[in-house]
């Protein structure tokens, strides 16, 4: 389990909450994706559950507040209008012509509304016009600095020369304003606004009060756009299922979307990725192993590009395991689209297998079981 730990600072002329410290946990995170396979201490296991339990269960249920188009069952967000630009309405015409015209370059650039940013930096320093320490030199008292309010090592990974003089200056409005669309993008803006304005201040109010500006910064055009389960462009022009085995599991797993991953969990509530793709098959009268590296060993491999809807994904072979870690299933090979649960924190979702981090070990065929336990036979 990898804990991180994130402070930020945000001025806060928006409200009555100026100088306000939040302290959160980002992302508790678990390597092994199924059920634990290895064995572990029991004590220092239930332990380690409830030390968990204390800190995620309170975050989780804090960012249910705002996550409003959560998704169940089949249902899709539509995010094809997330990135327009809407025209500006006359409260547009307080913010300095050079943040306006920043803000609106960065939303062109990095794809995001540009008024979205702009509720950001009204609500951290007014738009740079804050006199309060951290705002043009120095920092605040937690180190956070600039226009859009950055802690150092955020601007580390996220800050941007802008304005092409080779430096990267948070002071900069011409550095702070894209390296602000920078981290949102990375946080899942424009598909997930919210989520992306709560990573970048870890609270509701800042959520709301961000989204109330950039509200009265358009003409009226500005929606919202949050997709915690699959956008509809994902779920659309997926190819028939080769057979009525596939058409099952997959009718299964998409029924799933939304619902949230459990370690060792199985249904009908909450899984994790194995066993997932355990229950679809064990639906359509296919029994296949409970873990991931189980799973590998057991389906026919399918090579690389001719993978079909209902076939498994794998992910995540570490030196000295048995088998892969991680496992999705195949839901549009030719988007590269799986239905997958990855993991703590997380719900059951659509995702890119192409662009997974470290790539996909392979692909296998369940109902193509090669009748032992490994190497498998190759379609």
């Amino acid at each position: 389990m990898k804990l991180r730990r994130h402070l930020r600072l945000g001025v806060g002329l928006g409200g009555r909450n100026e100088g306000r410290r939040i302290v959160s946990l980002l992302y508790l995170t678990q390597s092994d994706r199924g059920a634990v396979r290895l064995p572990i201490i029991i004590a220092g296991g239930a332990a380690a559950l409830f030390f968990m339990s204390l800190v995620s269960i309170p975050l989780f249920f804090g960012a249910n507040q705002f996550f409003q188009n959560a998704t169940n069952g089949g249902n899709c967000t539509d995010t094809a209008g997330a990135a327009s630009q809407p025209q500006q309405s006359g409260d547009a015409n307080s913010i300095p012509s050079n943040y306006l015209q920043l803000y609106k370059k960065a939303g062109q650039q990095y794809g995001l509304p540009w008024n979205l940013l702009a509720g950001i930096g009204k609500v951290e320093t007014d738009h740079g016009q804050s006199n309060l320490p951290g705002v043009h030199s120095g920092s605040n008292s937690v180190g956070a600095g600039g226009p859009m309010q950055f802690m150092p090592a955020t601007w580390g990974t996220f800050g941007v020369d802008g304005n092409g003089d080779h430096k990267k200056d948070r002071y900069d409005p011409a550095d702070a304003i894209p390296g602000a669309a920078n981290y949102l993008k990375h946080s899942g803006a424009p598909s997930r606004t919210r989520t992306a304005i709560f990573a970048y201040n870890h609270s509701v109010q800042y959520v709301n009060l961000v989204l109330s500006w950039a509200q009265r910064y358009s003409n009226g055009s500005f929606n919202v756009v949050q997709a915690n389960g699959p956008a509809c462009v994902d779920m659309n022009g997926a190819p028939v299922a080769p057979n009525a085995v596939a058409a099952t599991v997959i009718a299964f797993a998409k029924a799933q979307l939304g619902k949230p991953y459990v370690y060792g969990a199985t249904g009908p509530n909450s899984f994790d990725c194995s066993g997932l793709t355990m229950t679809a098959y064990k639906t359509a009268g296919v029994t296949i192993p409970r873990l991931s590296d189980d799973q590998y060993w057991w389906g026919a491999s399918v090579p690389r590009g001719q993978e079909q809807p209902g076939d498994l994904v794998f992910f995540e072979y570490l030196p000295g395991h048995t088998g892969p870690g991680h496992v999705g299933m195949v839901y549009n090979p030719q988007k590269g689209i799986m239905i997958v649960a990855p993991h703590t924190g997380d719900v059951v979702k659509l995702q890119n297998y192409k662009t997974y981090p470290g790539g996909a070990v392979g692909f296998t065929r369940p109902t193509a079981h090669n009748g032992h336990n490994g190497p498998t036979k190759r379609l």
